[in-house]
């Protein structure tokens, strides 16, 4: 049984999945002249640079998790990282540089947050159930938690800070491998995604962050792709990252289906978009991509400024 949990201190809300995903390409068209076969309009995303290669130990590279510091510069994991390459990196996106930020011998991180509270960098390690964290800079690796969580042992995978925090709880159980997770514009509810049901689902919240009404919002139509990570912009847009596709569907809270994020056409060998980090205050949006061809940081034009939810997870 998989389970949506909430924990204290940070008070970050996490996931626990069965397994890693992945991420996918395709063609698009210019942004607003075309509309994807998705649904909505094609938004054409650009190359920015490329961040990694296949690591020959464990055959592929997957990016993960790009939030903004306060420093401006925008930090990726990369999930599969052996021991001595960087499992985190710091990208200057207009110098187009990047550098390591962190490695270790163990980690499988697949999202990166950092905490209003503290400002350290928050990850969740997959591989070991655990929530680590890190100085602004690198260096000073703590462990936040590990352990089980009303009797279960935790995967986590992803990462929301609610603004007021509370105890360590399962707010959702029998969950379908969920993966992404983000509170709403509002803070008012929780949207997670399901990805072995293609779907994404809500959680409505009271004021002390209970749990009051549970339900399928979305279901994701992506053929081959199934649903990754999340993330929300100022106007409630949800961005869903999709595994088995280099290309994320972005829905309004309604559900309606307003665009698709795709590469463009001439593009090969990257199979997996997990997961973007949208300027804070701005529209530029950063979507990590991977795939045979190594792991690559695309950027796009959000349809709305970017938050909180937006940077992370």
């Amino acid at each position: 049984m998989q389970r949506l949990s909430a924990r204290s201190f940070s008070a970050l809300a996490t996931i626990g999945m069965l397994f890693l995903t992945g991420c996918g390409t395709q063609s698009a068209a210019p942004r607003g002249e075309a509309a994807s076969d998705f649904g909505g309009r094609a938004i054409r995303a650009q190359k920015v640079m490329q961040l990694t290669q296949v690591h020959g130990e464990t055959g592929m590279t997957l990016l993960e998790g790009p939030v903004f510091g306060e420093d401006g510069g925008l930090f990726v994991v990369d999930v599969t990282a052996p021991e001595g390459k960087p499992k985190v990196i710091r990208v200057d996106v207009a110098r187009k540089t990047s550098r390591a930020v962190h490695t270790d011998g163990t980690g499988a991180y697949t999202s990166a947050q950092f905490s209003p509270y503290d400002g350290r960098l928050y990850l969740s390690d997959f591989a070991h159930g655990e929530i680590v964290s890190l100085a602004p800079g690198g260096g000073d690796v703590r462990t936040f938690f590990s352990g089980e969580v009303d009797g279960a042992r935790m995967n986590p995978d992803d990462i929301a800070f609610d603004r007021e925090g509370g105890e360590a709880t399962v707010l959702a159980g029998d969950l379908a491998a969920p993966n992404g997770v983000s509170f709403d514009a509002d803070y008012r509810g929780l949207w997670f995604s399901e990805l072995t049901e293609n779907r994404i689902s809500y959680l409505r919240l009271d004021e002390d962050g209970g749990v009051t009404s549970r339900h399928t919002a979305i279901r994701v139509d992506g053929g081959l792709a199934q649903t990754d990570s999340i993330a929300v912009d100022a106007d409630g847009n949800l961005y869903q990252g999709l595994h088995g596709r280099a290309a994320m569907a972005v829905y309004d809270r309604h559900g309606e289906r307003l665009a698709t994020v795709e590469l463009p056409s001439r593009v090969e060998g990257l199979e997996s978009a997990t997961n973007v980090a949208i300027t804070p205050g701005g529209t530029k949006a950063y979507m990590t991509v991977s795939g045979p061809a190594g792991g690559y940081l695309y950027s796009f034009d959000a349809l709305a400024e970017g938050t909180r939810q937006s940077n992370g997870g």
